[in-house]
């Protein structure tokens, strides 16, 4: 069965789910790529595998079945493994409802969602350090604030949460999907949870993503509020944001 590949945090986080007239996002991973051997990071190439199609169609019927919730809007990196993850779990939302699930796929082209682009300012400085340190190095560094042509590592998680804010449903019974890399969620993820260590055990697996929403009607003035591995979490972006200062 599919779904037997699904990180089991998913099915905890849909038990914490706030009532289904509260708008939420889920931020996601892509589902399950082809590996390639001897390569420390994932090329833009990799497909997504026959497993990973049918989980991601899976899992889009199941999200849309146990949440009453319908796909209003939906987001992702241009790289082709997150465009077909959200393709396929539309067309398994579709098989759960009645109500119109959306069938545009924005692509967002500014690399806030492509890997490492959404906290690089210069990739000429940044771009030796992410291929010698790899992808868990590059993302301990990051969160540190230890690399030569990165954002201020608040700076760069307060952007992808402002496109989150600006692309999240606006009506009840909303849900949005946004589908992007281990190393954008890995990055904000600890950054928003103040942690300085990335370890493997942190890191997102494939098909594994938070639900986030938020509390207000100016991003800047708002609370933001996430579900990650069974535990619900909240803070607020004014007072994150005065952290990099």
């Amino acid at each position: 069965m599919a779904l037997d590949l699904l990180p089991p945090s998913m099915f905890k986080a849909i038990d914490l789910l706030p009532d289904a007239k509260t708008p939420v996002t889920l931020f996601t991973r892509h589902s399950i790529r082809e590996v390639v051997k001897g390569q420390g990071l994932a090329g833009y190439d990799l497909q997504l595998t026959n497993e990973g199609r049918d989980l991601a169609e899976a899992w889009g019927s199941y999200l849309i079945d146990h949440t009453d919730r319908v796909i209003q809007h939906c987001i992702s990196s241009p790289i082709q493994r997150c465009v077909d993850t959200a393709a396929l779990m539309i067309r398994g939302a579709d098989a759960q409802t009645i109500e119109p699930n959306t069938h545009h796929i924005e692509i967002i082209e500014q690399g806030l969602l492509v890997e490492p682009g959404s906290f690089v300012l210069d990739i000429k400085q940044a771009g030796p350090y992410f291929q010698k340190q790899g992808a868990l190095g590059f993302i301990n560094s990051f969160v540190n604030n230890a690399l030569p042509g990165m954002k201020h590592p608040i700076h760069g998680v307060v952007d992808v949460l402002e496109l989150i804010y600006n692309t999240h449903p606006n009506n009840s019974y909303g849900l949005s999907l946004a589908v992007s890399h281990d190393t954008i969620l890995a990055a904000i993820l600890a950054v928003i949870s103040g942690k300085h260590i990335v370890t493997r055990e942190d890191w997102p697996k494939m098909m594994e993503g938070l639900f986030v929403w938020f509390e207000g009607d100016v991003f800047l003035e708002s609370k933001l509020k996430w579900i990650w591995r069974g535990e619900v979490n909240e803070l607020s972006i004014r007072e994150f944001q005065q952290l990099e200062s």
